[in-house]
């Protein structure tokens, strides 16, 4: 038996303005399909999250750069 998809997910690369947002929002309600397009408001955990996930990757490179200059040629 097939499985159903009852929708998707589409998660944009960065923030956009609403007015700039209209013209990928009215793309979006065009497929055919689809039903409804509701937009997701940025909001405070939203940058908390990526705050974090930068401090993250940037205190892994640099263990991986310190883990490698010790390691030497």
């Amino acid at each position: 038996m097939t499985d159903r998809i009852k929708g998707f997910v589409v998660t944009l690369e960065k923030d956009l303005r609403e007015d700039d947002a209209e013209a990928t929002l009215t793309a979006l309600r065009q497929i055919k399909g689809v039903l409804a397009v509701e937009p997701q408001l940025a909001n405070i955990e939203d940058q908390l999250n990526r705050t974090r996930i930068r401090y993250e990757l940037g205190k892994n490179i640099l263990e991986l750069i310190r883990s490698s200059s010790l390691a030497g040629p």
